[in-house]
């Protein structure tokens, strides 16, 4: 029998996804966020008439022993992904901004790898699995991954780490993540490294491809396995979305309001494999896609509709400025004056050029998007839609991230986002899940 899966910092349940797909049962878990920890519960317990399964509460204040009646002989493995903000270079920035005295090191969250640690231990774990970003190699003078396969090994555990890009995996994103695994030293099976499903069609390295050779020097870094000899090219936004409903063809249309639970009929039957995957993930097909949502972004539908695919702030900011200017033409507004500067005001983005050149980003139809963020809850300018002059939806978010169409986000559409942008990507967890899957077959 598999051992039990124990799911920490569970967010909104992309790492859970993918191993209860590769057949792993999922007994317990902990998530502090109640937005997140009510999505999971829907989609992983609600939906099959169980009750719920995870805790919503500060691990800090939760002692393991709680779950210790959830598993027998089997065991249970200890899987999830800490809050990465004390380590990535979006949350060290936000940090900065609030004052001098707010540097990443100092962030408590940067520290809750030990109550991870300590949920495995305490449990006594089989096996475990743990994801991060890649900058949480470098928190000041301190290699996160490193320090917890350290402290594997001291107990009992055979464990490295890894670096993945979900691309590699049929994620239609350039998303790279840290993976740690470990199985107790007692175990027949070894977990050996994921195998790439996908490849990208030319010569291209990822961020952390280029630096493989320097992280190498890691005790416990393993180079992640060669996509070379796989048989499927990376997956692109236009594949990703081509089959979903068309929700505002121009920045004349008229935009409405729509609820995360409304459903409504696809464009089309699914035209690819991801498409196929995404509708029949649970088994049955899906006939219609929810969560059809995307931001009221009144002033800059039109800003949108002129970009190109692939157009950044810099190019937005420009054509801002034609349109402004066209405009306050055809009004007779002197430069400078009030009313000019008043229009200026209602037209043109404020943000400064010279720093948020990379804040709004037109996704590219022929190329797997670039990775997205929990700030998309605050806005969507870093993914606009390749086609329509719009940010992208939350069902799109949740293609780009591999949720599948029945997957439901009963929650505000900010904290979708939120929760999307924040996720492992259901397809990277399935392919990690399955090497875990196979190191236990090998016990059979």
């Amino acid at each position: 029998m598999l051992p039990k899966i124990i799911d920490l910092f569970s967010g909104c349940g992309g790492l859970t996804l993918g191993f209860e797909k590769a057949g792993f049962d999922i007994v317990a878990g902990i998530e502090l966020m109640p937005e997140a920890c009510k999505t999971i519960s829907y989609n992983l317990d609600y939906r099959y008439g169980k009750n719920q399964t995870h805790i919503c509460g500060d691990i800090t204040e939760i002692d393991a022993d709680v779950f210790k009646g959830r598993f027998g002989e089997e065991g249970c493995i200890v899987i999830g992904g800490p809050p990465c903000q004390a380590y990535s270079l979006a949350g060290r920035a936000k940090l900065r901004s609030l004052g001098d005295d707010r540097v990443n090191t100092n962030d408590a969250r940067g520290y809750l790898y030990q109550d991870f640690l300590r949920f495995v231990y305490n449990l006594d774990a089989k096996a475990v699995v743990m994801e991060n970003v890649p900058e949480s190699t470098n928190f000041g003078d301190m290699n996160i991954p490193e320090i917890v396969c350290e402290s594997l090994e001291k107990h009992g555990y055979v464990a490295y780490w890894t670096i993945l890009n979900s691309a590699d995996y049929g994620v239609p994103q350039l998303r790279e993540r840290v993976i740690v695994f470990g199985i107790k030293e007692s175990e027949i099976g070894r977990i050996q490294l994921p195998i790439p499903t996908h490849k990208c069609a030319t010569d291209y390295q990822t961020q952390y491809q280029k630096r493989f050779e320097n992280i190498d020097k890691n005790e416990h870094f393993r180079i992640p396995n060669s996509a070379d000899q796989a048989k499927k090219t990376w997956v692109t936004v236009g594949e990703a979305f081509s089959d979903l409903p068309v929700l505002f063809p121009t920045a004349d249309s008229k935009y409405r309001a729509v609820k995360l639970n409304e459903e409504m009929e696809y464009l089309s039957e699914p035209q690819n494999d991801f498409q196929k995957e995404m509708r029949l993930w649970y088994g049955n097909e899906s006939f219609a896609s929810s969560a059809n949502a995307f931001r009221n972004n009144k002033r800059d539908f039109c800003i949108f509709e002129r970009m190109k695919q692939g157009d950044n702030f810099t190019e937005a900011a420009k054509i801002a400025d034609e349109i402004f200017e066209k405009e306050a033409k055809m009004f007779n507004y002197v430069p400078g004056s009030e009313n000019y500067l008043k229009l200026k005001r209602k037209m043109v983005p404020v943000y400064d050029r010279d720093k948020f050149e990379n804040k709004w980003k037109k996704l590219e139809e022929n190329r797997p998007s670039h990775t997205l963020v929990a700030h998309l809850s605050k806005d969507t300018y870093s993914h606009i839609h390749p086609i329509e002059p719009r940010g992208i939806s939350v069902r799109e978010a949740a293609r780009l991230q591999s949720f599948p169409d029945d997957f439901f986000f009963d929650c505000s559409m900010g904290d979708a986002y939120k929760q999307i942008g924040n996720a492992v990507p259901p397809l990277l967890s399935f392919a990690v899940a399955k090497s875990v899957l196979r190191a236990f077959e090998e016990n059979v």
